[in-house]
């Protein structure tokens, strides 16, 4: 044991109380418990020396002679067990865990039972957007079926004019404790008790539309507020419009999945959108500006003199509206020069008069073959 304070090693000051020291210690023991840390064995030396500290502030005849004398007064021959003795103090390993786990692993049956009602389960259903539902954001409108409390209980279960009594297995507890020996000692366990599910209670007279279950199925229309800049795979938690629990439990949560389909026009990536921009060639070397439909509105895309195929161009905030933040992303359009394939004669003769005034070569054109030329051929 170094010769660190006890108290600054729990982070408490001198005058913490018992439950002061006892959240203290939980959280460290967390941090450095070796079964959750695997930082190496600087962290579980530290796990070791403030489960010493705590074991020595929360006896309080140790405290005591910790706080007269020091480290002499718990470590040393003063604290009469000739310097050695238990590393965890008197309570032993049992105590250790009992502070730990909230009484799970120690022998006092009466801490950390759960009683009343066992919440719900949570349930999840699917909802497809289109490509600009899913940027923009929407309302939809979604059928459930899920258990809601029963009306005529009021969701206890009981008869209407009866009364609940205590579970005759728990004893009102809620839960069944099963005590075994391990090497550590006595291990204390808890499970649901089976014949109240949870709860506590016994029913002799159940409702007779829920059956004793204090809930039962019912269909629902729900409205869900999907929010801008939503993705495919996003998943929506709406807490409490779950399955109800059972006997007055409260509602576990919805989990709303979305599922997005593609666009004809555009490409989502990120929080940015790219889209193609077809442009004639003679436009494309002259200049000029072509129509183009955001998601926004339709607007004139200005073409620079002599563009070529690959550019790019950034219409800053026309993306996607940031799901957690300010802002949009941005809209990239990649310009696409088309060469034409459908030219006339006149079309034709022009473009070569374009391309010998620029002194290209444009080389001999292929021709296809008539039939009479592939006959010449074969008889030759």
């Amino acid at each position: 044991m170094t010769q660190t304070d006890l108290y600054e090693l729990l982070g408490v000051g001198r005058d913490a109380t018992d439950d002061e020291l006892k959240r203290a210690y939980r959280a460290k023991a967390r941090q450095f418990h070796p079964d959750t840390n695997h930082a190496g064995s600087e962290d579980d030396e530290h796990f070791k020396e403030i489960s010493q500290a705590y074991e020595v502030l929360r006896d309080p005849d140790r405290r005591a002679r910790y706080d007269r004398f020091g480290h002499a007064g718990v470590f040393g021959p003063a604290a009469g067990d000739g310097g050695g003795g238990d590393p965890f103090g008197n309570g032993g390993l049992g105590d250790l865990f009992d502070a730990f786990f909230n009484g799970m692993g120690g022998t006092q049956a009466g801490r950390g039972r759960r009683s009343g009602p066992v919440p719900g389960p949570d349930a999840e259903l699917v909802v497809e957007l289109a490509f600009r539902e899913a940027v923009f954001g929407v309302q939809r409108q979604v059928d459930v079926t899920v258990p809601v409390h029963c009306d005529t209980c009021e969701g206890t279960g009981a008869q209407p004019g009866t009364s609940v009594a205590r579970c005759p297995e728990c004893q009102g507890a809620g839960e069944l404790r099963r005590v075994r020996q391990s090497i550590l000692g006595q291990v204390i366990t808890a499970v649901p008790c089976h014949r109240c599910q949870g709860t506590g209670q016994s029913i002799e007279s159940p409702c007779t539309d829920c059956r004793g279950e204090g809930r039962r199925s019912e269909s629902r229309t729900l409205t869900v507020d999907i929010p801008a800049g939503v993705d495919d795979g996003s998943t929506l938690r709406l807490a409490g419009h779950g399955p109800a629990g059972f006997r007055g439990g409260p509602n576990g949560a919805l989990f709303v999945h979305l599922s997005v389909g593609p666009d004809a026009e555009f490409q989502r990536s990120g929080v940015d959108l790219h889209a193609t921009v077809h442009v004639p060639m003679a436009l494309a070397a002259l200049g000029g500006s072509v129509p183009f439909d955001t998601l926004d509105d339709a607007r004139d895309l200005s073409i620079a003199v002599g563009t070529q195929s690959g550019t790019v161009m950034t219409l800053r905030g026309l993306g996607v509206p940031k799901l957690r933040g300010r802002g949009r992303g941005d809209l990239y359009a990649h310009i696409q020069v088309d060469t034409p394939t459908d030219l006339d004669d006149h079309q034709r003769q022009l473009l070569a008069s374009l391309a010998e005034a620029r002194s290209e070569a444009l080389g001999e054109a292929p021709h296809a073959e008539g039939l009479f030329s592939k006959l010449r051929s074969a008889l030759s």
